[in-house]
């Protein structure tokens, strides 16, 4: 399944993938399309079978807190305002724990004997931590871990962290003079090297455990971010060890949560991306991960592979998989069959990594098309694997030298030059497509490419003069799917 890796009508942001049995789960909060608000007053569950990545089922509303067509609420001191963010399940004794955070109440634990529920009330968290640090009562961000030793703990925090025991007993009632505050500094320090402002706590705390070294995973300050650092002890201190993955690279950033999972012997990240031009509609996405000898995890590009090795290029893509959406483009949903990138304007760029072309030595060309919604202008959509070339820069340089007003897409282009990680500029310019009024399907030929290889589109036009004033500002077309084929 490619990214986003369950169905695309789906908004699963904040993922906590849990492997339980011969399944992965992932228990997240639920957003909605084009939503003003984040999340949801119910929290799903989908699973997949270890052996099959691509086969995600869902198993409805697992907890509410807001009667629902199906169901009252799960709890009774909420009320219209009250919301379910970020939640986390555990497994302890043939039981199986929710961990739910409720925006503007109390936060509580529920229980199932089963890991895709429904989970029952259990309680209210009980506590005796100062309401100033746990938030009334909130526990905003809840991780859970249940050590093997049997101890479990309660990570939690927004722009401040904690951390506590809970009686493994009862699951939710938390011990006595165990809360430890800031595991992971919010001011910068040199001690385990949190000397940076983008290295401390914002948000997203969760704890894993790999052999027997334990890696807090997190949100930083430099929030697209999904951050981790380590310890020897469930309880710190915490040594900063780098980043995993950034959503905001050559892509519309916004917030970041998730966690890591071991699925069949493979690493993997599981984060979320926005859509809708706001950080309220997000979806799940992932990306392999490798752990080094020595612990460490290296940065992991976005990508729209999701557990896929790769893209078949001979199939239909869906134009909203983009992994690299530049200027102010952004996916867009109207309704659940339909969903499209849009406010594409001049010198934008739209890219996909990586689409397997397979072996072919004879081909010289292969045709390119596109499905398009036409917006009464003219413009080029260019086709490059690989990266970028000169030609594109010049253009882009060119527009200013003209005149004309900087575009979102300019400052993007140059910052992608400090950074190492942007898009490459070593890359092949295989041929274009003339975009017209109307829309509809576009068709080209192209240059034959052989193996894997980054696709990336990018947005010019031929207007010049006065006249060119008139379209900078414009959205130029609407990107549906296209599909390469021989």
């Amino acid at each position: 399944m490619s990214n986003p890796y369950l169905p695309k009508w789906e908004y699963i942001p904040d993922g906590e993938p849990r492997v339980f049995g011969d399944r992965v789960y992932i228990y997240g909060s639920h957003d909605k399309a084009g939503s003003d608000e984040f999340c949801d007053y119910v929290l799903k569950c989908w699973s997949a079978p270890v052996s099959d990545l691509s086969s995600w089922v869902c198993h409805g509303d697992i907890f509410r807190v807001k009667e629902t067509r199906d169901h009252k609420s799960d709890t009774d001191w909420t009320n219209e305002k009250t919301r379910l963010f970020a939640p986390d399940v555990v497994c302890k004794d043939g039981k199986y724990y929710l961990y739910a955070y409720i925006v503007n109440a109390k936060g509580c634990v529920a229980v199932s004997d089963r890991p895709e529920g429904p989970f029952k009330l259990l309680s209210k968290y009980s506590y005796t931590i100062p309401e100033d640090i746990c938030c009334n009562g909130w526990f905003i961000d809840p991780s859970v871990f249940v050590d093997d030793d049997g101890k479990v703990y309660i990570y939690c925090g927004y722009l401040r962290s904690f951390l506590a025991e809970i009686n493994p007993d009862n699951m939710y009632e938390v011990l006595d003079g165990t809360c430890v505050e800031n595991f992971i500094p919010n001011e910068i320090t040199e001690e385990g090297g949190f000397d940076s402002e983008d290295k401390l706590f914002f948000e997203a705390a969760s704890m894993r455990k790999i052999g027997n070294t334990y890696y807090m995973i997190y949100s930083p300050k430099r929030c697209p971010r999904l951050a981790y650092a380590t310890s020897e002890s469930p309880k710190g201190p915490f040594t900063y060890r780098g980043y995993i993955v950034d959503n905001g690279i050559d892509y519309p950033g916004g917030n970041d949560h998730g966690s890591i999972a071991q699925i069949n012997g493979e690493w993997y990240i599981f984060y979320h991306r926005m859509t809708n031009g706001s950080i309220m509609s997000r979806r799940g996405c992932v990306e392999k991960i490798k752990i080094n000898p020595d612990g460490s995890i290296d940065p992991v590009e976005m990508t729209s592979c999701g557990f896929e090795k790769s893209l078949n290029p001979y199939e239909i893509t869906p134009a909203e998989t983009a992994c690299v959406l530049t200027g102010i483009s952004k996916v867009t949903e109207c309704n659940v069959f339909e969903r499209f990138i849009t406010d594409i304007r001049d010198g934008a760029v739209i890219g996909y990594k990586y689409f397997d072309f397979g072996d072919d030595f004879g081909s010289k060309t292969m045709e390119l098309a596109v499905k398009f919604r036409g917006l009464g202008a003219d413009a080029w959509l260019n086709v490059y694997v690989d990266g970028l070339d000169d030609e594109y820069y010049k253009y882009m340089q060119q527009r200013k030298n003209a005149g004309k007003k900087p575009e979102p897409s300019d400052k993007l282009m140059e910052e992608k030059e400090e950074d190492e990680s942007r898009i490459p500029r070593t890359g092949n310019k295989i041929g274009s497509i003339r975009i017209g009024h109307d829309g509809g399907v576009a068709e080209t030929v192209v240059k034959a490419v052989t193996g894997i290889h980054a696709v990336y589109f990018t947005i010019t036009t031929d207007y010049k003069g006065w006249t060119a004033g008139y379209f900078k500002d414009r959205n130029l077309l609407e990107l549906e799917s296209f599909v390469f084929m021989k």
